[in-house]
């Protein structure tokens, strides 16, 4: 069994905290009073400095520190919360990445400029001393009054395995004001039965100090719900007043202040007092139960469970083919059981999948932030279906596409806010990211309230680019599916935004490679959308199995609405155009024996199998419907990536190869035969 790097641990972790801190910032941009926020972003920052310390990142750890300090001021309200001060330590908090990632880089006078803007931005002479550690007790008024504090605290047997240095907590609570320390050394067992790697040890502080009681919860906050911690406030006057009520309580400060040795039998009485440690342990133990819920694993873990599972469902197929041919019943019964079973194994593996689109919108806050101060426009983001599921690949994959996108957007599609007023919009523009299911799909789209697509600009680019003939006739759809074309732009001028011409053809490529489909509605004077329509998974999908001529082919089942019977008389009747009456509608059909040339009879009773994606569908005429199919999704070769009618194959329990219908191109294909016909007739 392999053990887990505890600096890769950290790092997954750190990575998760400035995820949290970048998301406070971004808050803070839209309520610089909000306290809770600035609570929670310092919070972050002091996991961050703190944990950094304890693996060994010392650059990280001094770097943060600064910023820590900053928030520390605006936490107690020295200096107020400015944008420019979120902007410094965003800033900042990408050098920190870069420090997580890259401990022993040479990153050059960075850190230094990033400082310098950071002390600008916190006030000049007043974020001078944020350069450098000075202990809390130091920088607060002399006036404020002192108290003293006794802590005593013990950490998990395994701390020091796991990377947790109790000795920076110790030089931590020393920076807040004069300390003094005893060990209890009372577990340490025999030494036949010492684990050298084992922490044994509790400690007892008495601290002294100006700073309040949040103060030294901070220094455990990092560990804070795997250890056992108590606090009890023993000022002068209280603590002589309570000597003689509490006898067992009050000799342990008294012999530290006095350095007096201590005797054996005060060992046993080094216990918290019965009120604090229900204070204190109830939320731990809650902390606990809640961190117990959930299992960090590695995703190319899951990715082999889930090729696992894929040879589980083909031995199942195979086994469910074989005992149907068999007249042994229990034969007949296992291969059921295990065919349910089977099922259940898919669908939990599927689930373990999929991830909320969440996580992939939150990337853009920071994105829309950054251009918005680059381009001068106000923008607000608005994310609407964040919690629709998609397989973690698709979530992987359209990182980019979707930031090429959101950019495009904001480039070509947004006004500069004098425009928006000319125009008698708000100043504001508005970005909409949104995801919802239809089927087996999930749509995700991006949209934006600015001038919309110029559709001449577009012809003329695509005629002087040599994509069209000049005055070619083109319907709406193919027109702005133009701008998708390799090396096509209409900017005027090169920018750090666009004008390449690159970004929307990887975001063809992309959709394309996902199975998917994007589609454009662009409005002059109210903006743009562009929908991604997107399989919810890459692994395993319930099909239809159907025969056509010799051949056997997987159509997706979520696909498929309804299943009919096509007679030869109809089918006869039917030639020159293809269509069906369903419901007082017309559903153009295609025949698949005549697409894939197979140079069969057709069946007496033909069947057509009725699929949708969104609001259009279209028929697909087969000669038997076999039934439903547990499909495992296979890649085609480099050989047929440019055959568009079929979007995989997967493996049959015989051992023969079908191939899986491209729904998409299918209905593509049947609303253009349509059309044709229309135009015809």
């Amino acid at each position: 069994m392999s053990t887990l790097d505890p600096v890769a641990v950290f790092r997954t972790e750190a990575a998760e905290c400035l995820e949290a801190i970048e998301a406070g910032l971004l808050d803070l941009t839209h309520q610089l009073d909000n306290k809770d926020v600035v609570d929670a972003v310092f919070r972050g920052l002091h996991t961050l400095k703190g944990s950094g310390a304890m693996f060994g990142f010392e650059a990280l750890a001094a770097f943060t520190h600064h910023c820590e300090t900053a928030f520390d001021r605006v936490r107690k309200g020295e200096v107020p919360a400015t944008s420019e001060l979120v902007a410094a330590v965003l800033a900042a908090q990408d050098h920190m990445r870069s420090l997580v990632d890259q401990p022993d880089a040479d990153h050059g006078d960075i850190g230094h400029k990033l400082l310098a803007q950071l002390q600008a931005a916190v006030g000049g002479k007043e974020a001078a001393p944020a350069a450098v550690p000075v202990p809390a007790a130091v920088r607060e008024a002399p006036a404020k009054k002192k108290n003293s504090w006794r802590i005593r605290f013990s950490l998990p047997a395994n701390s020091m395995a796991n990377g947790t240095n109790p000795l920076g907590l110790l030089d931590e609570l020393r920076d807040l004001g004069e300390c003094n320390v005893r060990a209890n050394t009372s577990a340490i067992p025999v030494l036949d039965e010492l684990t050298p790697t084992d922490l044994h040890i509790s400690w007892d502080v008495t601290l002294t100090s100006e700073q309040d009681r949040s103060a030294i919860d901070d220094v455990f906050i990092f560990v804070l719900d795997d250890m056992e911690l108590s606090v009890e406030e023993i000022d002068g006057p209280t603590a002589a007043a309570v000597a003689p009520a509490d006898e067992e309580a009050a000799p342990a400060p008294v012999a530290a202040a006095s350095a007096a040795p201590v005797p054996p039998a005060a060992v046993p009485e080094f216990r918290p007092v019965e009120a604090v440690p229900a204070k204190r342990e109830a939320p731990a133990a809650v902390s606990q139960a809640k961190a117990a819920e959930n299992v960090r694993v590695p995703a190319e873990r899951l990715d082999e469970l889930m090729d696992r599972v894929g040879e589980i469902v083909n031995s199942q197929s195979r086994l469910s083919q074989l005992a149907s041919a068999s007249t042994d019943i229990a034969l007949r019964s296992v291969s059921e059981e295990i065919e349910r079973l089977s099922g259940e194994l898919r669908d939990t593996m599927m689930v373990l999948r999929m991830v909320p689109v969440a996580t992939l919108f939150s990337r853009f806050r920071r994105l829309v932030h950054d251009l918005a101060r680059e381009t001068g426009k106000v923008i607000e983001l608005v994310t609407e279906g964040e919690s629709t599921e998609v397989d973690k690949t698709v979530i992987e994959r359209l990182a980019d596409p979707l930031v090429h996108l959101v950019r495009n957007s904001i480039d070509h599609g947004l006004e500069t806010p004098g425009d928006r007023l000319a125009c008698g919009k708000i100043e504001a523009g508005t970005v909409t990211l949104s995801a919802r299911q239809a089927g087996g799909e999930v749509i995700i789209s991006i949209k934006d309230d600015g001038r919309g697509i110029n559709r001449e600009r577009v012809r003329a680019k695509a005629e002087s680019s040599g994509l069209i003939q000049p005055g070619q006739p083109l319907s709406d759809s193919e027109l702005l599916q133009l701008i998708f074309a390799p090396g096509f732009s209409t900017a005027a001028a090169i920018t750090n935004l666009s004008g390449r011409g690159v970004g929307m053809d990887v975001v063809k490529k992309t959709v394309e490679a996902l199975r998917g489909a994007i589609d454009i509605v662009s409005v002059p004077g109210q903006g743009s959308e562009v929908s991604l329509r997107i399989p919810l998974t890459l692994a395993i999908i319930d099909g239809l199995l159907v025969r056509v001529g010799s051949g056997r082919y997987v159509i997706p089942l979520s696909a498929v609405e309804e299943c009919l019977e096509l007679s030869l008389e109809e089918d006869l009747r039917s030639r020159g155009r293809s269509f069906i009456s369903l419901r007082d509608s017309l559903v153009p059909f295609l025949r698949l024996r005549d697409l894939f040339r197979t140079g069969t009879k057709p069946e007496v009773h033909q069947k057509v199998v009725v699929i949708s994606t969104g609001t259009e569908r279209v028929g697909l005429v087969v000669d038997q419907i076999i039934g439903d199919h547990q499909t495992v999704i296979k890649s085609m070769s480099k050989l047929h990536n440019n055959v568009a009618t079929f979007s995989g194959a997967t493996i049959l329990g015989d051992g023969s190869v079908a191939l899986i219908l491209d729904v998409g191109h299918l209905v593509a294909a049947g609303q253009q035969q349509e059309a044709q016909l229309r135009v015809a007739g």
